[in-house]
């Protein structure tokens, strides 16, 4: 039996009820839940948490940004407290050390904050300078061009951040988004998700390549890159060296396609509308899909070719990507872990799969995104999309939100600082080729149902 097949035996599987508290997974869900409730109560009073949820704002000068940091520095210090505290909670309780992780995540806050405040630079965009993939850049150049202690270690708690991540996630992902996002959009989405992991999926198996690979990889292509590379690498206990993999190979095409799609969109003049659609239903990750649509919406009022208007292109993105294909994160993660613990663990170990193991293995943090959405959908019912962006949005989204780009940063800054390229390179070129292949028949299918079979709707999709 392999190291990788004794770890998903489960044979240090915690009895009864300790699981609750000794398992990374519920302390995500304890926390992201707790956020929200706390994010509901002060909503419910007229209030926000967004003073504890503080966010590099706008700036534009050095002046401007030295302003922001000495009117916020309480705010900030205050938030790395909160921070401290309920991780460190957390790392106790799962058998870490307080003392070691302590000064790590601190340097890991430092830094998340350059980052975002990066992010927050009014040319960012221009630059594609959004916080994950700085974050994730950073880390890379960090890890393998100086190097850092193994003591830091500590606090590249990777996984973790991006179970809490996920959380939030569902908490600005209400059910009634989906209703408000419309048929053809949902319909797009899912024919991509479901299409475009089986294509990857199956490529990579056809190459040899380990089932638990392939799905990670399926995953990242099919969803939301990053966050549903590692989702689903703890939903089907895939190896160390996977999530860098697919996430590696989601930042390389991510990029590429950021400047690509809206180039060839300019090309064929597509309607602002219709390019977001595409830009969504091609692009791996949230946040360059996000600059890609950004900077094709913004040709509208100077290319006289391009119809359209710029909050068009962001609302049809946005339908597609952040709320169609993102949902499936959850979906991914509970069929894939379902079918690892029944179907390969059994064929690897030629033994019977216990009926506990499938509640053992499921990745419980999807447990916390459902709630979460749940929560909130019952909070904004009876709003209009309308009522919902005046009112609720400021109050009790944004905060959630910014609180979520924190947690995420963390967890990219992360995955940067733990990835060698050295081992990456060890994978050879099969994952390539499966993941490309991904990409190529994405491209062609969003073209497809973005221009040709749904291209009226999105031509005349009007923003609300």
């Amino acid at each position: 039996m392999t190291k990788n097949t004794t770890e998903l035996a489960g044979s240090n599987k915690p009895s009864g009820w300790q699981e609750f508290w000794i398992k990374e997974d519920w302390w995500a869900v304890w926390l992201g839940l707790g956020i929200v409730i706390l994010a509901y109560v002060f909503y419910l009073t007229g209030s926000s948490i967004s003073w504890i949820a503080v966010a590099p704002a706008k700036w534009s000068t050095w002046s401007q940004l030295a302003t922001q940091f000495s009117t916020n520095a309480v705010r900030y210090v205050a938030l790395l407290g909160a921070f401290l505290i309920l991780f460190t909670i957390v790392i106790s309780f799962i058998g870490q050390k307080p003392k070691v992780f302590i000064p790590s995540f601190i340097f890991v806050f430092i830094f998340s904050a350059i980052i975002y405040t990066a992010g927050s630079w009014d040319q960012a965009n221009r630059y594609n300078l959004e916080p994950p993939l700085v974050a994730l850049l950073l880390g890379l150049i960090i890890s393998n061009l100086i190097g850092l202690p193994r003591w830091l270690d500590a606090g590249f708690r990777v996984e973790f951040y991006i179970k809490l991540g996920i959380v939030l996630l569902g908490a600005t992902l209400p059910f009634t988004l989906i209703i408000w996002a419309g048929p053809v959009a949902i319909l797009q989405a899912s024919i991509v998700s479901i299409v475009t992991f089986l294509v990857i999926y199956l490529t990579a198996r056809r190459l040899g390549l380990d089932n638990r690979l392939a799905a990670v990889l399926g995953a990242g292509g099919a969803v939301c890159g990053v966050s549903a590379s590692i989702a689903v690498a703890g939903a089907v206990r895939a190896k160390k060296e996977h999530p860098p993999i697919a996430i590696s190979l989601v930042i390389f095409w991510a990029i590429i396609l950021i400047f690509a799609l809206p180039v060839i969109s300019r090309m064929l003049h597509l309607s602002t509308g219709v390019a977001g659609a595409w830009i969504g239903t091609s692009e791996f990750a949230d946040a360059a899909g996000l600059a890609a649509a950004q900077s094709y919406g913004g040709l509208a009022g100077t290319d006289l070719s391009i119809s359209g208007t710029p909050d068009q292109a962001l609302a049809s993105y946005t339908l597609i990507k952040v709320i169609g294909r993102d949902m499936w994160i959850g979906i991914w993660a509970f069929v894939l872990a379902l079918i690892s613990v029944t179907v390969w663990e059994r064929s690897e170990t030629n033994s019977k799969v216990q009926v506990g193991q499938i509640w053992w293995r499921f990745p419980k943090f999807i447990i916390g995104f459902l709630i979460a959405s749940v929560l909130t959908t019952l909070i904004v019912r009876g709003n209009t999309l309308v009522d919902y962006n005046k009112l609720v949005k400021p109050s009790l989204i944004v905060p959630i939100t910014s609180l979520r780009t924190w947690v995420f940063t963390f967890s990219f800054f992360s995955i940067g600082l733990t990835t060698r390229f050295r081992e990456l390179a060890t994978a050879g070129i099969k994952p390539f080729l499966a993941f490309t292949f991904g990409v190529v028949v994405n491209v062609i299918l969003g073209y497809i149902l973005s221009v040709i079979v749904f291209g009226h709707y999105w031509s005349s999709f009007v923003t609300h």
